[in-house]
C-alpha cells in the first residue's frame, strides 16, 4: 500500500511538471508578440503621416495627397466634407482633434473655424507668396483660390421643360422654375451660406435677405448636403437648374455635359477657398510640411488648375477656361462680418426656422 501510495504521489507531482513543459513553448513564445516593436512602430507611422479634413473635391484632394506623399513619403489619411460639417467635426473634437489640417473649403468656414479656436496661427515662409488680401492678418488661415458663384443650366433638359436659362438672382424667383432649382443647404454648405451673404449683400437687410430666400424656396426641389453636389445633378440631366462655384461647373463643362453656366447680373459672391492648421493637431510637424507644400509646389499648383479654379498667389499659372472674377460683377463681401460667428449663426438660425424647418 504504501507503495502504491508513493507511486501515485510520484505521478501527482509529474503531472504539473508536464503541463509545464507543455505550455513552455507559448510561453516562451507570447513574449515575442508583446515585444513587437509596437511602441516603436507608433511613432515611426506618426512621422510619416499626418490626418487631414478636406473641402476640396475628392478627386482633387486624392491627387493632391498622393503628390505629397511621392514627394515627401508622408501618407495624408483625410476625410471630405462639407464647410459646415467640417466646422462642426473639429469643434465636437475640440478636446482631442482627430485631424491636424484642413485644406480647402469656403474662407467664411475658416473665418468661423478660427472664432471658434478651432484652428492656430501658422506663418509659413511661402505665405508672401499671397496677397495679404487673401490671407488672415492673424495667420489662421491663407487663402488658395477664388471662385464665384453662378448658376449653370442643363441646356437640354430646360429645353425639354421649355425653361429659358437664368442670368439674374430675379429670374431665379420666376414660377416657371418652381421644382427646377436646386442648391446646398446653407447649415452643412459654405457655398450656399455664401449665398445667404451675397443676397444681404446684394437686398441690403436680413430681412429683406429671408424674404427673397422665401421665395427662392419655393422653387427649390432639395437642399443637397455639398456645394457641388447640385451642378452634378444637373450634369446628368436630374434637375435643370443649380446654384453653385464656376470652377466646379466649368469642370462639369469641360467633361462634355450639355450645360451653360451664367452669373447673375446684379451681381455675385465669391468664396476665397483657404487652408488652416487645427488647433492641438497631433501631427502638427507633417501638418506644416503639407501646408508649406500646397502653397509652394508646382505640382500642387498645376493639379489646382486643372480644376479650373483660379489661384491667388501671385505669379500661379491660370486655366484659360476658368472664369475668374474679374470676368464678372461682384458685391463687396465683409468676409470678416459674414464669417463672425455670431452673424452666422443669427443668419443660418433664421434660415432653418423660418425656411429649411417648413420644409
Amino acid at each position: 500500500m504504501k507503495r502504491l501510495l508513493a507511486i501515485l504521489m510520484v505521478m501527482l507531482l509529474l503531472v504539473p511538471a508536464l503541463f509545464a513543459q507543455g505550455s513552455s513553448e507559448p510561453t516562451v513564445a507570447a513574449p515575442a508578440p508583446a515585444a513587437a516593436p509596437a511602441p516603436v512602430a507608433a511613432p515611426a507611422a506618426s512621422s510619416g503621416s499626418v490626418n487631414a479634413y478636406t473641402t476640396l473635391e475628392e478627386p482633387l484632394a486624392a491627387k493632391l495627397f498622393q503628390l505629397f506623399e511621392a514627394e515627401t513619403g508622408i501618407k495624408v489619411n483625410f476625410v471630405r466634407l462639407s464647410g459646415g460639417e467640417a466646422v462642426a467635426r473639429l469643434e465636437a473634437e475640440a478636446s482631442n482633434p482627430q485631424a491636424s489640417i484642413w485644406v480647402g473649403g469656403v474662407g467664411l468656414d475658416h473665418i468661423t473655424a478660427k472664432s471658434k479656436n478651432l484652428t492656430t496661427p501658422y506663418i509659413s515662409r511661402y505665405a508672401t507668396k499671397t496677397p495679404t488680401a487673401f490671407r488672415d492678418p492673424d495667420n489662421y488661415y491663407i487663402g488658395l483660390y477664388v471662385g464665384p458663384l453662378t448658376f449653370v443650366t442643363n441646356t437640354e433638359r430646360a429645353k425639354e421643360l421649355g425653361l429659358e436659362v437664368p442670368h439674374s438672382w430675379a429670374d431665379l424667383l420666376k414660377p416657371q422654375y418652381k421644382g427646377y432649382i436646386r442648391m446646398a443647404n446653407p447649415n452643412a454648405s459654405g457655398t450656399s451660406y455664401n449665398v445667404l451673404t451675397t443676397i444681404l449683400d446684394i437686398y441690403g437687410t436680413e430681412d429683406k435677405m429671408i424674404e427673397y430666400m422665401k421665395a427662392l424656396d419655393k422653387n427649390i426641389d432639395q437642399y443637397a448636403k455639398s456645394g457641388s453636389a447640385p451642378g452634378k445633378s444637373v450634369a446628368t440631366g436630374e434637375i435643370p437648374i443649380a446654384i453653385g462655384y464656376a470652377h466646379d461647373q466649368v469642370k462639369l463643362k469641360a467633361a462634355g455635359s450639355p450645360i451653360v453656366i451664367t452669373a447673375p447680373s446684379e451681381g455675385t459672391g465669391y468664396e476665397l477657398a483657404s487652408m488652416s492648421l487645427v488647433a492641438g493637431g497631433k501631427d502638427s510637424v507633417n501638418a506644416k510640411k503639407l501646408y508649406d507644400w500646397v502653397l509652394s509646389s508646382p505640382k500642387a499648383q498645376t493639379t489646382f488648375t486643372e480644376w479650373y479654379v483660379v489661384l491667388v498667389a501671385d505669379g500661379a499659372a491660370k486655366h484659360p477656361d476658368a472664369l475668374a472674377i474679374s470676368d464678372i460683377k461682384t458685391v463687396v463681401q465683409d468676409m470678416a462680418w459674414d464669417g463672425n460667428t455670431v452673424n452666422k449663426t443669427r443668419l443660418l438660425d433664421r434660415w432653418t426656422n423660418e425656411i429649411g424647418n417648413k420644409r
